[in-house]
């Protein structure tokens, strides 16, 4: 047993969100890794996990799709180890990854202090954005650039915050933004005051969200959450979605000291991560709730 070295286990795997097998295998290994990433950790081994209807689609979908993800692994530094698969009749891929961290530095979602602001490394909106693709609704340039966002891995931004006084972090995937935010609270030590000005959104996200191009998640995560939200009902109802818009390889959420927020940001601007950004604050009062600051 080691002092200085932590072991992360960690499972993810949907069924395919894009058309092309290969990109579909990059963003799946992209959000599988990005649970290593929030806690701080550095991916070293990934085992695939496979549910294939080899009766009706090709096989060569499931090699493009392995492919994409064993390219993501290698991006990441880790090494693809095995895995398993099994015949179903929905297609599923995505990954179970084992990392490393030093015990003093795992992040947790928990944490953050009176006085932490709020850092948010990636656009929101793939839910929607996902919706009207299948709409035929977005233009190519769109679909793109929704795609580059979410096969991007998390790593950078990791990589950054081993440099600054993190003091919880969680990635934003499928309890969208305010999901994922009121995890940070759910502790009831601290609440959280958020500028929805200041967060950043792919484009023509809003627009389609006042079309009402909105996955049914969204409203299933503002059921379970949205009475931990003050000020809530101010908001437009295409805010209110967006903000509970269930994300697929989304960025991450960190908590950091107040002295050290621009200089984290403009770390990360840096590294590539153009749209980070601080987007709220952590308070004393009100213990356990998020305050839309209007």
């Amino acid at each position: 047993m080691r002092e200085d070295l932590a072991v992360i286990q960690t499972v993810d795997f949907f069924t395919p969100i894009v058309d092309d097998p290969y990109t579909f295998g990059q963003i799946a290994a992209a959000n599988a890794l990005s649970d290593v990433y929030a806690m701080g950790g550095k991916p070293l081994t990934a085992m695939n996990i496979i549910c294939f209807p080899i009766k009706n689609l090709d096989i060569s979908v499931l090699q493009e799709t392995l492919k994409g993800g064993l390219d993501k692994i290698k991006e990441a530094g880790a090494l693809l180890v095995g895995g398993h698969s099994v015949e179903d009749d929905e297609f599923k891929y995505g990954l179970s990854v084992l990392g490393t961290v030093h015990p003093d530095r795992i992040l947790a979602n928990r944490g953050a202090r009176p006085g932490d602001y709020l850092v948010l490394t990636k656009p929101i909106g793939t839910g929607i954005i996902n919706t009207a693709i299948k709409g035929n609704l977005a233009d190519k340039g769109l679909i793109d650039e929704v795609t580059r966002i979410m096969a991007a891995l998390n790593r950078a931004a990791a990589d950054a915050f081993l440099s600054f006084d993190i003091s919880a972090c969680t990635d934003v995937t499928g309890f969208g933004l305010l999901g994922h935010a009121c995890e940070m609270i759910n502790d009831q030590v601290v609440g959280l005051v958020i500028d929805p000005e200041e967060i950043p959104l792919i484009r023509e996200t809003l627009s389609f969200a006042r079309m009402g191009i909105v996955p049914a998640g969204a409203r299933r995560n503002l059921d379970f959450r949205g009475n931990l939200i003050v000020g809530f009902e101010k908001l437009e109802p295409a805010m209110r979605d967006i903000l509970f818009d269930p994300q697929t390889s989304g960025g991450l959420l960190a908590a950091v000291r107040p002295e050290q927020a621009e200089t984290l940001v403009e770390t990360l601007k840096k590294a590539g991560l153009q749209e980070a950004c601080i987007i709220g604050e952590f308070v004393k009062e009100p213990k356990g709730k998020i305050v839309m600051k209007i």
